[in-house]
């Protein structure tokens, strides 16, 4: 038994944000109805050139254990199929700009006057209202409006794009646990409700430490400039070392980097707040001494002081890495297009009811007949639809 078998899941996500929330409903046991639009689809089935074309790596991440119905919703008759699908469905989950769910016809009164049980899940840019509610929800957009892209080592560092999709991935993570938490409500009163989550909003939320700091205090907390942490070459790589948690951590990192002194016993780095107000002078002195040797040597010689550390990966790296097999978080999907798919698997453990890969991604409109045959369309029917070019 699947923690979410029974349940319907109309999606209407496309890109990361949406897609990687309604993949994880369904690799724990949702049937997840991807609704695409026809000949294109989602929009990353197209984010990138690929010798796949629309069955590319990118959408092949994020989409597999749902069905596609490739449908024009602008289309009375598409409009149709959508509500009938959604009087059998437990929820409708869409990551389109602000009311652009109400303009199509599928906004949340007037499904639920369809469904009353319905959950009806939305993730935008910024929310309804607001002087930013207009605006299209973009990972790096949500980077910089929330005060993420701001902070980083140190000022005299030029502002960067954090390369990995940190605001498409944390709001897909939100939107799905607001959904959890609203069908569990649904178990209590029988009724169902509406799920809004903002990148905007998940940006600030990760940022809970810093913002109250801020607000209470008037100082911006930065944990990339600690006095003794940081990413430093080696000679033949890098190490990052956070040395926290500790009694008196820059004596133990002394006698892992084999220097001639206990750096803690110095005035100027004798205390925190002295560690902090001559960083720069600490940090030179970690530098150098990094780059004497290997990052093998360093990672032993820090480990034995119990100093947190890590080598520095590629993601070829991590990807090979030992660990990554033990924890079983590369998994292979057999693809009509794209051969045997190897993807990242759910991240989340359930001793008894474990995820489990029982669709491939979907080709584009691949479950057309399908699902519509399921919700009571005959063959007829759907044949009427295919000639009308209603489905694709």
């Amino acid at each position: 038994m699947k923690p979410l078998e029974g349940i319907t899941v109309v999606d209407f996500t496309q890109v990361y944000m949406g897609p990687s929330c309604t993949q994880l409903l369904g690799d724990y046991g949702a049937d997840v109805i991807k609704i695409e639009r026809p000949r294109v689809g989602d929009l990353s089935r197209s984010s990138i050139p690929d010798r796949d074309g629309l069955d590319n790596p990118i959408f092949l991440s994020i989409n597999r254990n749902k069905r596609s119905v490739s449908i024009d919703t602008r289309r009375e008759e598409g409009k149709e199929v959508i509500y009938r699908l959604v009087k059998d469905a437990d929820v409708v989950v869409s990551n389109f700009r602000s009311g652009v769910m109400e303009r199509m016809g599928f906004g949340y009164e007037r499904l639920r006057e369809l469904n009353p049980r319905i959950v009806w899940a939305s993730g935008t840019g910024f929310g309804p209202e607001g002087p930013y509610s207009h605006k299209g929800g973009q990972d790096v957009i949500a980077q910089a409006y929330s005060g993420v892209m701001w902070r980083r080592e140190s000022p005299d560092l030029p502002l960067s794009v954090y390369p990995t999709t940190l605001a498409d991935y944390t709001t897909g993570m939100h939107l799905m646990q607001g959904i959890l938490l609203a069908l569990r409500t649904r178990d209590l009163t029988g009724e169902g409700q509406k799920v809004e989550v903002t990148m905007y909003d998940s940006m600030l939320h990760m940022q809970m430490q810093e913002a109250c700091m801020q607000l209470n205090r008037g100082y911006e907390i930065n944990w990339a400039s600690m006095p003794l942490s940081g990413v430093f070459t080696t000679s033949d790589g890098a190490v990052c070392m956070v040395g926290a948690f500790k009694e008196n951590p820059l004596r133990d990192v002394s006698e892992a980097l084999e220097l001639e002194e206990d750096l803690s016993q110095r005035e100027e780095f004798s205390t925190q707040q002295a560690q902090f107000a001559h960083r720069p002078q600490l940090q030179a002195i970690f530098r150098e001494r990094f780059a004497t040797n290997s990052t093998d040597h360093w990672i032993k010689r820090l480990e034995a002081q119990d100093i947190l550390c890590a080598p520095v990966r590629t993601m070829e790296q991590a990807l090979a890495d030992e660990q990554t097999v033990v924890n079983q978080m590369i998994l292979e999907m057999d693809h009509p297009v794209a051969g045997v798919v190897r993807a990242l698997a759910a991240p989340i453990r359930l001793s008894s009811s474990p995820y489990e890969v029982r669709h491939a991604p979907p080709r584009l409109g691949e479950h057309n007949t399908e699902v519509l045959a399921e919700h009571g369309y005959s063959a007829e029917q759907i044949e009427a639809l295919v000639a009308a070019g209603v489905l694709r």
